[in-house]
């Protein structure tokens, strides 16, 4: 399907019904019904989530979530300072925010820390992370079963390894997660999380001052060293940071969804186990298939009109489109709700697409399989301690994963 084959300029039918999506706590890997009917009424329709104002556009199709996030006629910079139907009381847009500037001032900031995120800048860390990683994994068969597989492996590790990266000293990293954690849920309340929100400004505003003269590959120094260039604003670094470390924390979630799956599935669990080669392939089908979110996460808004299918999207209109819905669209994936491990190709959107192309995508990619290969290959007999509906999973999160993953060996 071509881009005149989605939008032309043909208006051919009238809007669709406005449908409530309510900030639902789900449990398991289950696909959001919601968006499952949302899906099934149609490639565009119209929501509205339990905050902010009115409603807004959701395309669910692969083609036209791919369109719409690489289009400069859909902007990022205008949502800021409008109360966008959204899923989280407390998620409100910040002016200087990477996620929030279009091109080619998104570029700009992008170039600033772009270094650190590479295939390569990311390889330096692995050695460092693999020795972390190990040390977890033996303080965990040291102490013996059960365990916390959340607790004990995969919430500390990602936490080191974007501290590192990061350039956030061992001392403050417990401050530094717990500030994530208030920003990330809707159950701490609105007042904690954006007094949370605040801490992590100032702590990083500080740090970054401090390393104006730096030559450092860690992203503060990075960040330091473009301000004192003048290449961004104290402001625009700040405004950088903040979702690059809260953005590192979100292989907790997924890691634990990968593992529920394989732990509740002996059958993928043992082909991973004794065909080591299929892993990166197996782990980019994971990908694809966990609901790595709630809901829907950033909208845009229409900057002149734009027919998709027939219906007209008016210049001004907010718009969102949904990754989990495209990595299920059964033109681009046969039989979409199946697992399987020998999808080829497998052109998923879990890290997103386009300009906003998710900037941790290579470290997230190095921590799961780290943490993958640590556990299949160290602990053989892992499993479930508890039955699968006795996992607790987290409630009022944005990103969706397990509170607790009880396991035995």
């Amino acid at each position: 399907m071509t881009t005149s084959d989605i939008t032309t300029g043909e208006e051919t039918m009238a809007a669709p019904p406005v449908r409530h999506w309510p900030a639902l706590n789900l449990t398991g890997v289950d696909f959001d019904p919601v968006l499952a009917q949302l899906m099934r009424e149609g490639p565009i329709t119209r929501i509205q989530l339990p905050n902010g104002e009115g409603w807004a556009w959701l395309l669910t199709r692969y083609d036209d979530v791919r369109l719409v996030t690489n289009d400069p006629r859909f902007s990022r910079k205008k949502v800021v300072g409008r109360q966008v139907t959204r899923l989280a009381p407390h998620f409100i847009p910040q002016p200087g925010a990477m996620n929030f500037h279009d091109k080619p001032d998104h570029a700009r900031l992008r170039r600033s820390v772009a270094s650190a995120f590479t295939t390569r800048g990311v390889e330096r860390l692995r050695d460092n992370a693999q020795r972390a990683l190990d040390a977890t994994v033996d303080a965990m068969l040291r102490d013996g079963p059960p365990a916390d597989l959340i607790e004990r492996v995969l919430e500390p590790f990602p936490i080191t390894v974007i501290c590192e990266l990061m350039g956030v000293p061992e001392a403050d990293r417990e401050d530094m997660h717990d500030w994530t954690q208030r920003i990330l849920s809707s159950t701490y309340g609105i007042e904690a999380s954006e007094r949370a929100k605040r801490d992590m400004e100032a702590y990083f505003a500080k740090a970054i001052a401090e390393h104006r003269d730096s030559d450092g590959e860690d992203v503060i120094s990075l960040l330091g060293a473009a301000v004192g260039r003048g290449d961004i604003s104290a402001e625009e670094a700040m405004a950088l940071a903040g979702p690059l470390q809260i953005g590192g924390e979100a292989v907790t979630n997924n890691t634990g969804q990968m593992f529920f799956i394989l732990l509740t599935r002996p059958d993928l669990l043992a082909r991973m186990r004794d065909e080591p080669g299929l892993r990166p392939q197996a782990l980019d089908e994971l990908l694809r298939y966990i609901p790595h979110r709630n809901a829907v996460g950033l909208s845009r808004i229409a900057l002149e009109d734009v027919v998709f299918h027939g219906v007209r999207i008016r210049a001004g209109d907010p718009v969102y489109v949904s990754y989990l819905a495209a990595n299920r669209d059964p033109d681009v994936f046969p039989d979409p709700e199946r697992i399987d491990f020998d999808r080829d190709p497998n052109p998923h959107l879990a890290f997103g697409y386009g300009a906003h192309f998710c900037a941790g995508a290579n470290l997230a990619k190095l921590e799961t399989e780290l943490i993958v290969n640590t556990l299949l290959d160290r602990v053989p007999g892992l499993k479930l301690a508890v039955p699968p509906e006795e996992v607790p999973w987290r409630r009022g999160a944005l990103i969706r994963g397990p509170e607790a993953l009880p396991v035995s060996w």
